[in-house]
């Protein structure tokens, strides 16, 4: 199946992810992530992730996954929306290296009262920048600078309240600023990426 894959990641206060983080798990970067893809040209799945680190396996946390998610090609732009999220991808035309990410063993799913690890999918083709703007619902949003920005891990400063681990709790905290957006051409094979619910 062909496979064309958008990512954006953009920068929040560590402590304020720390606050909605399940116990099994610590905040490795002060980073949130949406993933979204369309499938075969035809169907569009969106994840929402966060940078974690469990039982010394580090990867990205599922916060919120979306099937079916409304997608629309305006020009060179791609536009994803659901009941929570409004983002829009533009390439660039420039090229980068592989996404694969060295420290990234997959992404941890809620299957019940536990969680699987979904292992990474290796991708092995160049990437495209794109320009990306994203607004939640809950009024965060956030613009690209034309530029990918490093995102450092920082000490505990603030104890916020425990928060529920939900999109609606991730989603209102403010974007600093968006780190990074691409997108990734690939042929799937298999059943090498499956939704949460499968």
């Amino acid at each position: 199946m062909k496979i064309e894959q958008f990512v954006m990641a953009y920068g929040v206060e560590q402590d304020r992810l720390r606050a909605l983080l399940p116990e099994e798990f610590a905040s490795l970067r002060p980073v949130l992530r949406v993933n979204a893809e369309i499938r075969g040209g035809q169907s569009a799945y969106l994840e929402f992730n966060t940078a974690v680190q469990s039982g010394g396996v580090r990867g990205w946390l599922n916060i919120g996954a979306w099937e079916n998610v409304s997608f629309e090609k305006q020009g060179k732009a791609t536009v994803f929306t659901t009941d929570a999220l409004t983002i829009r991808f533009t390439p660039v035309g420039i090229e980068g290296g592989c996404p694969a990410e060295k420290d990234n063993a997959g992404c941890f799913f809620k299957n019940g009262d536990s969680w699987t690890l979904r292992p990474a999918e290796k991708i092995d083709v160049r990437k495209e920048f794109c320009d990306c703007e994203f607004a939640w619902r809950s009024g965060t949003h956030g613009v690209s600078l034309g530029k990918t920005l490093p995102a450092f891990p920082s000490e505990l400063c603030v104890s916020y309240p425990a928060q529920p681990f939900c999109v609606s709790s991730a989603a209102v905290i403010p974007c600093d600023h968006v780190l990074g957006s691409y997108v990734v051409w690939f042929e799937r094979t298999g059943l090498s990426h499956l939704s949460e619910t499968d």
